[in-house]
């Protein structure tokens, strides 16, 4: 037998060695060379030649305008806000991850997604992490129909692949990519080579025969996915499911889709029967009390591809600190810094001795900078002891200047709140519409003492 040959590749860099070092010379990187064993090719057929997937046998150069642009048909995964956040659907060939913290409902949104996929489409459900009896009791714990979707318990991906050319699935998951081996790598399951080398060659099968191949990712302490970063750059739709666990609120987003807007939200309520959509999100992140506190006002984000209403709250109090505090829960603490600098030299508020804290409600995490001013004016309310009016809809950037810069869909945004009720608005000058929404009256405000003067 012809003997085996090894190869010792970089998890940083991808450079490739002959033998063991401690050391990356290329990155300079220590102890991040695992061993690859270099499997020969006639005793391991490709996967597509196995499948018979006829795409990929032969390859030939084309011109651009010779390429198809046929809408590929997606189908939907019997769960709407799924949907929005994958782009509006499933698109066959794909390759989906889909990360969160133990314990978000992962495994319970995709067993209850196919087992209604299950009704009209072939599907396959393999779990490497629980024993088929752990995910028949969940699923009839949910009340979910069990008698189509087929099941596997396997963490070899050689086998898993050869058993899905006999079932041919239109679906699969695997749950989870970090418990999932190749036998041609020496190194345990989970670790940075395994990890890699699964995930690419999971890919390649979803596209050689079009199959949809949903993965499962663990995260790490600090929230990010668990794996080397090649991981996110091979599959095709990266989404993460959010939420705290004294919370019974779900929050998926896209971070990465080929195939549609990135940044979509999709929320969902976890119940007793698993997880539920909710369809209008804004409804549940304004739960407000019957009187309206100090440092509370509402805002308008942009999710994805449609607007969201969320409450956002200060709170200044006197600092007995040498250094006092600074803590943003759901917004970027570094934005917070830059914005207390604006506000004291272009606002005159001056809050160096004050503790702030600042916090969006429902947990929601705001990335985009239409929530500046709103932040400002609520930390101006809890410092100065004066509510804002509770009809008050607030968004908008600020600038170093002081100046109050547009955001996108401006009229999108006020016509959402104009559906909530909302009757008064602070918005920059220039997003400010001709004719507002009815019932609603719009201030546009050029810099940030004219938004202070508005209130």
């Amino acid at each position: 037998m012809a003997k085996t040959k090894s190869a010792y590749v970089c998890s940083d860099c991808g450079a490739d060695f002959p033998r063991w070092l401690g050391q990356c010379t290329e990155c300079k990187a220590w102890n991040t060379l695992s061993e690859i064993r270099l499997s020969n090719p006639k005793s391991h057929p490709r996967v597509a030649e196995r499948s018979g997937f006829s795409g990929a046998t032969q390859a030939r150069v084309q011109t651009l305008n010779e390429v198809s642009l046929d809408e590929l048909p997606r189908f939907s995964t019997s769960f709407k806000e799924f949907d929005r956040v994958l782009g509006g659907g499933v698109v066959p060939g794909s390759a989906i991850l889909i990360g969160g913290s133990p314990g978000a409902g992962k495994s319970t949104l995709l067993l209850q997604t196919l087992c209604r996929l299950a009704e009209n489409k072939k599907t396959l459900y393999v779990t490497g992490e629980e024993s088929l009896q752990q995910v028949a009791m969940r699923a009839q714990r949910l009340n979910l129909p069990t008698d189509k979707l087929r099941m596997l318990a396997e963490t070899s991906v050689e086998t898993i692949c050869q058993l899905a050319d006999q079932e041919k699935p239109q679906v699969m998951v695997i749950d989870s990519i970090q418990v999932m081996h190749l036998s041609d790598l020496s190194s345990a399951p989970g670790s940075v080579s395994q990890v890699r080398e699964t995930a690419a060659f999971l890919t390649r099968y979803a596209k050689q025969n079009g199959v949809a191949i949903i993965m499962v990712g663990h995260v790490t302490k600090d929230g990010s996915l668990a794996g080397p970063k090649v991981l996110e750059h091979c599959i095709d739709c990266s989404v993460m499911l959010d939420g705290s666990s004294d919370s019974r609120y779900r929050t998926l987003r896209g971070t990465k889709n080929r195939f549609g807007a990135v940044n979509e939200l999709g929320v969902f309520a976890m119940t007793e029967g698993g997880l539920k959509e909710v369809s209008n999100p804004s409804a549940i992140f304004l739960q407000r009390g019957e009187e309206q506190g100090n440092g509370s006002v509402v805002m308008v984000v942009w999710e994805g591809t449609r607007p969201l209403l969320v409450e956002i709250q200060a709170l200044v109090d006197y600092s007995a600190l040498a250094n006092p505090r600074r803590v943003a829960v759901g917004l970027e603490p570094t934005r917070l810094a830059l914005l207390l600098a604006v506000l004291h030299r272009h606002g005159g508020l001056q809050i160096s001795d004050q503790d702030v804290f600042v916090n969006v409600v429902g947990g929601v995490k705001v990335t985009e900078t239409s929530a500046d001013l709103a932040l400002l004016l609520a930390i101006v309310s809890s410092f100065k002891g004066e509510p804002l009016a509770r009809e008050l809809i607030v968004f908008g950037e600020v600038g170093l200047a002081g100046e109050i810069r547009p955001v996108p869909n401006g009229l999108e945004r006020l016509n959402e709140a104009a559906k909530h009720g909302f009757q008064r608005a602070i918005v920059p000058i220039a997003n400010k519409p001709k004719q507002a929404p009815e019932g609603m009256s719009v201030i546009g405000v050029k810099n940030l003492q004219e938004a202070l003067d508005a209130i």
